[in-house]
């Protein structure tokens, strides 16, 4: 670390910034990676959520201060010898810093927006289209099974109808739902 010594006074703060802060970067990279970053460990003691919805990150974040302190202190590194005037580096060094901070929103929002929820649930059968897969008999006098395709899987689910009695691969429409998980089919 000798190089900081011959640095001038100016430019050895943004680098005293600059390294821990790449180094803690690094390590919360690795951790986020490997599948043991989900949380900072550390939670504010206030209410950082200004639009009044419940969001998957905090404003006031360790991660979020490292993003801002990463992209202050290597834009003021990165511009040092072109400009002369102290202020505008520190101004726009804020400027870098603040944008780092908001491309992790948008990096975060654009990757919350991939989730994608699978799970099954009985009520999404509703309205969709079947094939009797075991005879369901007529007038509600016993159950029978349908197929039904949900999120690009298939569900056999216990059938009856009101009408008449339904043979194996005749197609149904799912009308409603009775106890719960039992179907209320009728013949297309």
């Amino acid at each position: 670390m000798e190089f900081l010594n011959e640095l001038e006074p100016f430019l050895k703060i943004f680098w005293y910034v600059a390294i821990p802060t790449s180094l803690i970067f690094v390590i919360q990279t690795i951790l986020t990676f490997s599948g043991m970053g989900a949380s900072d460990g550390i939670d504010a003691d206030f209410d950082g959520d200004f639009n009044g919805e419940d969001t998957p990150f905090q404003i006031f974040s360790l991660r979020n201060l490292i993003n801002f302190l990463l992209g202050f202190s290597w834009t003021g590194i990165s511009l040092y010898h072109s400009i002369s005037n102290e202020f505008a580096l520190i101004g726009i060094s804020f400027i870098v810093g603040f944008l780092f901070v908001f491309l992790f929103f948008v990096v975060i929002n654009q990757v919350q927006k991939l989730a994608e929820d699978n799970t099954f649930k009985i009520q999404n059968v509703v309205g969709k289209t079947g094939e009797v897969y075991l005879n369901i008999p007529a007038e509600k006098n016993g159950k029978g099974k349908v197929m039904v395709s949900v999120n690009g899987a298939y569900h056999e689910l216990d059938a009856v109808t009101e009408g008449k009695a339904l043979k194996p691969h005749s197609l149904v429409k799912i009308k409603s739902l009775e106890s719960g998980n039992l179907l209320i089919v009728e013949s297309i």
